[in-house]
Parts: C-alpha cells; sequence; structure tokens
C-alpha cells in the first residue's frame, strides 16, 4: 500500500498585503481627506478605534472596502499619546499630582512613522510605484515609502477585524 505525505507550508495562513509609511504632521481626518482626493478612495473613519492594552491605547483607524476589486484599504494612525497622573516624590502645602505624557507606537519598530496605509492585495511593483509616486505628490507628507512586512516583528498588530 502506497503512502501519501502532505506538505503543508505556512504560505497559506499569511495574508498579502501592502504596506505603505507615511510621515506627516497632518492630523488623521484631514490626512484621509488628502488620500482620497489623490488616490481616488474613499477612506472613512471605522466607528471605534484601535483598542490595545485593555483600553490604554487606541489608535485612529479609517477604511475603505472597494468591492469592485475586492481590495480593503486601510489607514492607521502609529502614535498614541496618553496622559497619566503621577504623585510627586516631595511634599508640599498642595498634594500635587504630575501629568506624564507616554508615547506608544502600534509598529514599535517604526518610531518615527505616523501613519500606515494596509492595502489588503499585492500589488505588483508598478502599481505600488504608482501609488506611492501619488502620496508624495502631496504638498503636506514629507516621506512615504513601502514596509516590507515580512520583517515586522510586531505584524499581529496589523490584524485589524
Amino acid at each position: 500500500m502506497a503512502v501519501h505525505k502532505l506538505i503543508l507550508d505556512d504560505a497559506f495562513d499569511e495574508v498579502l498585503y501592502t504596506l505603505i509609511a507615511i510621515h506627516c504632521r497632518l492630523e488623521d481626518y484631514r490626512l484621509a481627506y488628502l488620500l482620497n482626493k489623490h488616490l481616488g478612495i474613499t477612506l472613512s473613519r471605522k466607528p471605534s478605534d484601535l483598542d490595545f492594552k485593555n483600553g490604554h491605547t487606541s489608535y485612529s483607524i479609517y477604511e475603505w472596502e472597494d468591492e469592485k476589486q475586492l481590495i480593503t484599504w486601510s489607514l492607521v494612525s502609529n502614535i498614541c499619546k496618553t496622559e497619566e497622573l503621577q504623585q510627586s516624590n516631595y511634599t508640599s502645602l498642595f498634594d500635587s499630582q504630575e501629568k506624564i505624557t507616554k508615547t506608544f507606537q502600534l509598529l514599535p519598530e517604526y518610531k518615527t512613522v505616523n501613519y500606515f496605509l494596509k492595502i489588503d492585495s499585492e500589488f505588483s511593483f508598478s502599481k505600488e510605484k504608482y501609488i506611492l509616486d501619488s502620496i508624495l505628490k502631496i504638498p503636506q507628507i514629507a516621506t512615504a515609502y513601502s514596509v516590507d512586512s515580512i520583517q515586522l516583528k510586531s505584524k499581529d498588530n496589523l490584524i485589524f477585524n
């Protein structure tokens, strides 16, 4: 009797997507508007933000589902700033608490990136270059570049559903 052996690769589990890092000082709604205008897409704010660490950090997210091409576009903030009250070490006439601002990143290995544009489809090199060139034509954006998603350490943070 013949023995049949099945070899399953991890390639089936991996979702293909294009990830673009965006550096700019714009508010999230303004960036979404400019991307919509220059790329011909329709990003809109999701009803709830991405929530990590039991509500301590949240990241704004805009999404558009292109039903014709079956592609989902997501714009997500990489930076979350929170304020915490900390007791001062010295005693004074007034009990004072200091406000400390802490900064968290969605992808800690890219600390200087302000936003990520995740496109749930793997484009050809020419299509990805066209999208990058269109983003770089926006005057308010300092720079944008593709991120190799294979080398990301915290790629689980990019699962939005």
